[in-house]
């Protein structure tokens, strides 16, 4: 089984949209995790990132070298000021990916999940422009969401946020099911292997550590995904490569022409000295294996 991302995570490089919204503000969706946690790790450009807690309503500066994150619950929002790409960390694999997050839609479209739904899914296929222009138009969407719902906590406070929290949890509720299955199958199974090494080291046995191996990736081919806050770049594992195998290749291909030679002579300079007499004087082979020199001993 090839091992999970360290801790259970996934990566993702973003370029965050640099579209305009209606409030004058370029960036992407605004949208919650219902059961994960995010980590931004900024590599370029400058921006911000607007959240909405039970702490309240805050903007944190993003620049190269900024990292922070925040837990389920916290509604966030990408802001790019010039050239926003991000490394995204996320908590629990697979469960993001299965639909954890829940977009700031109006009231109205997320009291009816089929609506909801028919509104957060891109299409499948279209052209680049086409895609691009339903990831704005649901961007466009959550944004008329977000303000909507930042004018309810002025008004009513945690209630309103709390209401959006209930409806966030309907949304994702017939999905939990099978979030919980694939958490076991990865996460939790992670989780446990940890917990059978760490009683193996107490009782001084190694044997786990004789299966280690080197996971290797590649960028998945094609376009960036149009993702919730901007152009996604994921990776995909390469198959494994047999220790053997990569041990042979490397010999052969980082081998230089001189360190061969300078093995065959060493190896013609370690054979066996056979002496024998010739014409009275005691001859054996030349280092070059073809011609017989003097010894410097007589025959008694």
């Amino acid at each position: 089984m090839t091992p999970l991302f360290p801790g259970g995570t996934s990566i993702s490089d973003l370029a965050v949209y640099d579209w305009e919204c209606a409030d004058g503000v370029h960036g992407g969706t605004p949208h919650l995790h219902t059961v994960s946690t995010e980590a931004y790790v900024v590599t370029a450009g400058r921006g911000e990132v607007h959240t909405l807690s039970a702490a309240g309503f805050a903007r944190d500066r993003l620049e190269a070298g900024t990292v922070l994150w925040f837990s389920p619950g916290t509604i966030h929002r990408l802001v790019n000021e010039d050239g926003l790409r991000l490394v995204v960390i996320m908590q629990n694999a697979g469960l993001p990916e299965a639909g954890d997050a829940v977009l700031t839609f109006p009231a109205e479209i997320l009291r009816d999940r089929d609506a909801y739904l028919a509104a957060a899914t891109l299409p499948a296929e279209g052209s680049e422009d086409e895609r691009a222009a339903a990831a704005r138009a649901r961007r466009d969407l959550a944004v008329t969401g977000f303000r909507q719902l930042l004018h309810d906590v002025g008004e009513r406070g945690g209630q309103a946020l709390a209401d959006f929290h209930r409806l966030a949890a309907a949304i994702v509720q017939p999905r939990a099911a099978a979030w919980a299955e694939l958490w076991n199958e990865t996460v939790a199974a992670e989780t446990e292997r940890t917990r059978e090494q760490l009683v193996a080291v107490a009782d001084g046995d190694p044997s786990h550590l004789g299966q280690a191996t080197v996971v290797r990736t590649m960028p998945r081919p094609g376009q960036r995904a149009f993702g919730m806050c901007g152009r996604l770049r994921t990776w995909t594992t390469l198959p494994a490569t047999p220790a053997c195998a990569r041990t042979t290749q490397r010999r052969t291909t980082q081998r230089p022409p001189w360190t061969r030679r300078t093995t065959q002579r060493r190896t013609t300079q370690r054979r066996t000295i056979v002496v024998r007499a010739r014409g009275g004087k005691v001859t054996a082979p030349s280092r070059t294996g073809t011609e017989p020199r003097e010894a410097s001993a007589s025959v008694r």
